[in-house]
């Protein structure tokens, strides 16, 4: 391998994890927010406990 290549594999893999750095944490944070908003719902649709029995 010769430097120029292995400078270009540098590169390749420093801008491979500046990517995974940008990409990882809005990955995170959106299934963050799904599970956010479906416990929002699932608590939205259950009735509240006022102690009387319903149908």
């Amino acid at each position: 391998m010769s430097y120029l290549q292995y400078v270009v594999a540098a590169y390749l893999v420093f801008v491979a994890v500046l990517l995974w750095d940008f990409v990882a944490p809005r990955i995170r944070i959106r299934r963050l927010l799904r599970g956010v908003r479906l416990l929002a719902a699932r608590r939205a649709g259950k009735p509240h406990a006022t102690g009387e029995l319903t149908r």
